[in-house]
């Protein structure tokens, strides 16, 4: 199968010489089958015949060579349009190729085109145009994404990957040490950042807006000290601890059925850590279901269970 693709030159006659010829040899010497009048058109064919139904017919791209000769020829002018139709109709590339200082039809004013300064001297230009042909881009290749990004999970109460990613791990963080102050540690693995150090900060900040962190800022340009809200652990767990629904509702079970009146004796009640036990008691606590004195050590007294945290177990 013949890999060549097949180009049509559109030019003046005027520009032959000085550089049509050449250009097209060059093109053809690197694999690209260039259509040139020159070449193709035989006494006694017809000019329509040869150049739309073989040039332009099947060409998978159309070079437009722009001169001060060129674009003021009707001819031109001519194929140009049925350029523009064959590349609306079926994908053709249309390559417009400038070689001298002369004003660029309108029609390929929003095509990027390329320059040739030197028609004696355009190896850049010609690689560019090979390339272009052929679908071969200089564009880097794809590395691999930093390694956070396959911690992205689910979202966090509809925020963008990243701070959902520093949403989860600070609850998770709080979880496991039972504390809602987050250490800088719970966004580092193997001692290292797990994302730019700018981005981690500007996604703490934007939680602290949101309502997720409490923070306290500090001169000199120091990380935040970061406190989990109740009502972003809230928003985390409803969507990311397992039955979570179901914990939230023992412990209230623990405190109207079983008359626990404790953070301890929940504790010996109901296998739950810590962290989210003392997280249900403050939402009841804050939606005024319970009343609850804290002591220092962690302990609890709970007390005025109102009627309709009983009512909801009914």
């Amino acid at each position: 199968m013949d890999m060549s693709p097949k180009v049509f030159v559109s030019h003046a006659s005027e520009d032959k010489d000085r550089f049509v010829l050449d250009f097209a040899k060059q093109l053809r010497a690197h694999g690209v089958d260039a259509w040139l009048d020159k070449w193709e058109m035989l006494p006694g064919d017809s000019l329509v015949t040869k150049i739309f139904d073989e040039g332009i017919k099947d060409a998978q791209a159309v070079i437009v060579v722009l001169s001060k000769n060129s674009v003021s020829k009707p001819w031109v002018k001519y194929e140009l349009d049925a350029a523009c139709v064959k590349r609306i109709s079926t994908g053709s590339k249309l390559i417009p190729v400038v070689i001298d200082d002369c004003e660029v039809p309108e029609a390929l004013k929003s095509t990027l085109w390329e320059s040739i300064e030197d028609t004696a001297s355009y190896q850049s230009s010609l690689e560019r145009i090979i390339a272009s042909i052929f679908g071969v881009s200089d564009k880097p290749a794809l590395g691999k994404p930093p390694a956070y990004v396959g911690s992205f999970g689910v979202s966090v109460a509809g925020h963008n990957n990243v701070d959902s990613l520093v949403c989860k791990l600070a609850c998770d963080f709080a979880i496991k040490t039972g504390s809602r102050h987050i250490d800088i540690s719970a966004f580092c693995e193997d001692g290292e950042l797990v994302m730019p150090e700018h981005q981690l900060r500007d996604s703490i900040e934007f939680l602290g807006e949101h309502g997720t962190f409490e923070l306290q800022h500090f001169l000199g340009g120091e990380m935040p000290s970061i406190a989990l809200t109740d009502a972003g652990f809230e928003l985390y767990a409803r969507e990311h601890v397992n039955n979570y629904d179901a914990a939230f509702s023992s412990v209230v079970s623990a405190i109207v059925n079983n008359g626990c009146t404790s953070f301890s004796q929940i504790k010996q009640c109901l296998d739950l850590t810590p962290f989210l036990i003392e997280h249900c008691l403050r939402i009841l606590a804050g939606g005024r279901k319970i009343s609850v004195t804290w002591f220092i050590g962690g302990d609890c007294a709970i007390s005025n269970v109102s009627p309709s945290l009983r009512r909801t177990l009914q």
